[in-house]
């Protein structure tokens, strides 16, 4: 939800500003910022190789170029920068979304060409729309007064765009889909405000900004959550120790068996088993919050909580680690050897034993998994995070020892030591 709302609190702040009069830039300055975010943008999305925010600024910057143009200076009802609002404000939603669905591929010739050739043809239909002569003898779409309401056909592919941009980003949680949203938004606003002066060209500044702002939210998603598990990474984990005060609890869960259903059912099944884990570790209760460190190895904070306080949300979070199952695929899932082919079966003698060989159960094409933990809570207000940490990893290996699929606290897994140690003795 931060993702998503952050934009919309910028361009919230920017229409509070300028419209209470609380800030009053000079349109040099406007523009100014306008065009220095813009290339910004452009220069961050060339360096992180976004060539879908690359292309965005591009189509925003000239959106806001036509409308300057064609307008003259001076907003009008009829002629040229009537009709340019009125193109772009059709065309705009048009490219935000074909860009969302457009996969991220760099900067490669066979990726851009397309996506320049369709600009090329936009602006020279634009040019040719918004000639003076055509302009005039168009009444199709016209463009009321400034603070009136968008020709119907504008708002309702601006409505049809912000829908859809809405939708993918529930489905995806990317930053860039937030990003055109919002962007989309100013643009919008920046028409329905006559697209030149003071304040539209403040809210294409904004929508260059929340563009700029996505890229950046791109590059902290991919560096603080795991790509494949979408969980918060090792550095994400690390960062929460810094603000961990006492007590705290540590829970350390590790797949049980993982390597052998990484051998016997290859990898695309392994990355499909660590999903359905962390699926269930992003729902565990208690106040916990989960974390990929690496591999098949997950781990668990609880803020403000001792062991006691989390059992049972670990009970019931390895409770349903081992009721999910996954679906098996591909010439992999059957393991076992077929059985002798009943049609060489002949006679009386041997229909017995067909009868029972066709009454098994066939064999499952499902896969469930177990988990084992260990959990350790801190000692006191002086206690280092590295020995919690420690202890709940010594009690991850007392339950893969007890049997796997288990939870063990610190305290028993000392325990379980000393008595092992006095037996030696």
């Amino acid at each position: 939800m931060k993702t998503l709302l952050m934009p919309g609190v910028c361009l919230l702040v920017v229409a509070l500003l300028l419209h209470t009069g609380l800030l009053a830039p000079s349109p040099a300055f406007l523009s100014s910022a306008l065009y220095g975010v813009g290339i910004a943008g452009l220069m961050l999305a060339w360096r992180f190789h976004s060539s879908r925010i690359f292309s965005a600024l591009v189509v925003l910057l000239l959106a806001q170029r036509a409308v300057d143009y064609f307008s003259a200076g001076h907003v009008a009802a009829t002629g040229p920068g009537a009709m340019a609002i009125a193109a772009i404000g059709l065309l705009l939603p048009l490219n935000f979304v074909a860009l969302s669905f457009q996969k991220e591929k760099g900067f490669a010739f066979s990726a851009l060409a397309p996506a320049a050739l369709a600009l090329f043809v936009e602006s020279v239909t634009v040019a040719v729309l918004c000639r003076p002569e055509v302009a005039a003898a168009s009444r199709a779409v016209p463009h009321p007064a400034p603070l009136s309401p968008l020709p119907f056909p504008v708002q309702w592919a601006f409505a049809a765009g912000a829908l859809i941009l809405l939708i993918r980003f529930f489905l995806f949680r990317k930053p860039a889909e937030s990003g055109l949203l919002w962007a989309l938004a100013a643009s919008f606003l920046a028409l329905r405000f006559g697209g030149i002066g003071k304040i539209p060209t403040a809210y294409f500044a904004a929508a260059a900004f929340v563009l700029a702002a996505a890229i950046v939210e791109t590059s902290y998603l991919l560096a603080y959550h795991d790509e494949l598990t979408a969980l918060p990474s090792r550095r994400a984990f690390h960062d929460s120790l810094l603000r961990l005060e006492h007590p705290y609890s540590i829970a350390m869960v590790d797949i049980d068996h993982f390597k052998r259903c990484n051998d016997t059912y290859g990898h695309d099944m392994g990355d499909q088993v660590l999903r359905m884990v962390a699926s269930r570790l992003a729902r565990v209760s208690g106040g916990g919050q989960a974390y990929r460190c690496g591999g098949e190895e997950f781990a668990i904070v609880f803020p403000g909580k001792t062991t006691a306080d989390v059992l049972e949300h670990l009970e019931t979070l390895r409770s349903d680690i081992e009721s999910s199952t996954l679906r098996l695929r591909g010439p992999d899932r059957r393991q076992e050897p077929r059985g002798p082919d009943r049609r060489n079966q002949r006679g009386r003698a041997r229909t017995g034993h067909a009868i029972r060989q066709l009454s098994r159960a066939p064999a499952s094409d499902l896969l469930s998994v177990t988990a084992s933990m260990g959990v350790a809570t801190s000692s006191g207000a002086t206690a280092q995070v590295k020995d919690v940490i420690k202890a709940a990893d010594e009690a991850l290996y007392g339950a893969k020892e007890a049997g796997r699929n288990r939870i063990e606290t610190a305290n028993a897994a000392r325990r379980r030591a000393r008595t092992k140690s006095a037996g030696i003795a």
